[in-house]
């Protein structure tokens, strides 16, 4: 029998405010344990929260982002549940009028070929509860509050994904899609983007879904791959042994490619949800509505069709480059340098991306001058400077921010075009292989390139092979 798996994505991320959703803490990253802490995201007694200005902006940029509805009248809501990372036992999220709804992002169909819609049934604002860490010496949990009230959306997508591929595209573009608007880091390493994902199978053609199962905070892209994958697997082969599949949440666990059931899934009666009486209804205009809109950066999808119409990149350069809003500042300021949108395009994709890698590094830690590499390819293109050398410039900026003029005027790294300087140097390398002089003038080609080399060897590679050719060809006339 033959089954389809049918996948829907609750994405959290943390918004890139200074200061959490209700109160005036820190929500910067780290920190030693509840020092990022106040009476208010604490949960005492008698303390009111007050909405950050800025969460509501980043909500409805995010939401126009992303094709949706803004709900001009939108309010508070306590969701009410009993753990010990929410001190107040209730987060304060947003359900029976949520800021956004109806939207959609479009990914490629791995099914029927094309592209299709993900549609996005809603996104909310909410806070983000605190962290539990297991001591396994002490056999206790420890609970640390520091991002406890730091701001939240989550963005909770239709049932329209339909394998692990498009769960993983799906993720990725909205992910280039709150890093290009500004609103959030979207560094999954700390937490600040991470995935429920709802997988459930049911057999091809048939017109209800299967029971779902849900795995909680998943925060990587292979990890989300592997998930959808083999949950998908396990419910088919329940099936097909004649059991049934048992509406859940499962914690899965990446290291060994397995789920774990953990409770029994919940639904909306279960936490007992009620409009929050501390926070009063968000009423938006129009002219609010429209000023955020006319502030919206060019979104990944038009800037790839930009690359690829202006530039001349192909789709494969353009993707690269994309997927990154820091590769995106530093092509944009490199072409603005060179002129020169392909070289641009081949350093950030060949060395950038290999310095990255060898260094187990995010695009986002770059720590170098924006302005750096577009110097060195004016240097090469300029042969100011050998490829060798630019490679040693590149590394040099990379790992010391270093001027790129300045270490090649320190390292005496300056390509020799003065024939007058030059030509004494070939002369010598002719005078000490006579043997490949005569081959050469009788007719031996091979020969000639040798020379070459032997040239450049002298000049320490230090001076531009067309002009060592064109200097050679004139002396062995």
């Amino acid at each position: 029998m033959e089954y389809s798996t049918v996948c829907g994505l609750e994405v959290h991320t943390e918004l890139a405010t200074k200061t959490k959703i209700f109160c005036s803490c820190s929500t910067e990253f780290g920190g030693e344990p509840n020092t990022h802490v106040c009476e208010i995201c604490s949960g005492m007694p008698g303390t009111l929260p007050v909405l950050n200005e800025r969460v509501l902006e980043f909500a409805v940029r995010t939401g126009l982002a992303t094709n949706c509805e803004i709900t001009m009248y939108n309010k508070f809501d306590r969701k009410n549940y009993f753990y010990p990372d929410l001190p107040k036992a209730y987060q304060i999220s947003q359900l029976y009028l949520p800021i956004c709804r109806n939207g959609y992002i479009e990914i490629n169909d791995s099914v029927n070929g094309g592209t299709k819609k993900v549609r996005i049934h809603e996104i909310h604002m909410e806070e983000d509860a605190g962290k539990l860490i297991h001591d396994e010496w002490s056999d206790c949990t420890l609970v640390n509050y520091n991002r406890c009230g730091v701001p939240l959306l989550e963005i909770v997508s239709e049932p329209d994904i339909s394998s692990a591929d498009e769960a993983v595209e799906y993720v990725e573009k909205l992910r280039q899609i709150l890093q290009f608007c500004g609103v959030s880091d979207c560094k999954m390493q700390e937490g600040s983007l991470r995935a429920d994902v709802n997988v459930s199978v049911m057999e091809k053609g048939a017109k209800e879904f299967g029971t779902r199962t849900e795995m909680k905070n998943i925060n990587s892209f292979k990890a989300i791959h592997n998930a959808v994958e083999s949950e998908a697997r396990r419910q088919i082969e329940l099936l097909e042994d004649g059991e049934r599949v048992v509406q859940e949440t499962r914690r899965w666990d990446d290291s060994k490619g397995v789920s774990y059931a953990m409770r029994s899934k919940e639904d909306a009666q279960d936490y007992k949800y009620f409009p929050d009486p501390d926070l009063p209804p968000v009423r938006l205009t129009d002219e609010y509505v429209e000023n955020i809109r006319l502030s919206l950066p060019e979104l990944p999808d038009a800037k790839k069709k930009r690359y690829m119409t202006d530039f001349g990149l192909s789709e494969y350069d353009t993707s690269m480059i994309c997927s990154s809003v820091a590769y995106v500042r530093l092509f944009e300021r490199t072409v603005e340098i060179t002129n020169n949108p392909k070289d641009s395009a081949n350093w950030i994709m060949g060395e950038l991306m290999k310095m990255l890698n060898d260094n187990h590094m995010l695009p986002e830690n770059m720590a170098f001058r924006e302005d750096s590499l577009g110097e060195i390819i004016n240097l090469l293109n300029s042969n100011k400077i050998s490829r060798d050398s630019a490679k040693k410039v590149f590394k040099a900026v990379f790992e010391e921010n270093v001027i790129p003029a300045d270490y090649v005027k320190a390292n005496n790294m300056e390509m020799l075009s003065d024939s007058g300087a030059l030509k004494p140097i070939i002369e010598e390398v002719l005078a000490s292989n006579q043997k490949a002089v005569d081959e050469y003038k009788g007719g031996k080609e091979a020969s000639f390139n040798y020379l070459i080399g032997q040239s450049m060897r002298a000049l320490r590679g230090k001076a531009p092979a067309s002009e060592v050719t064109k200097i050679l060809k004139e002396l062995l006339r």
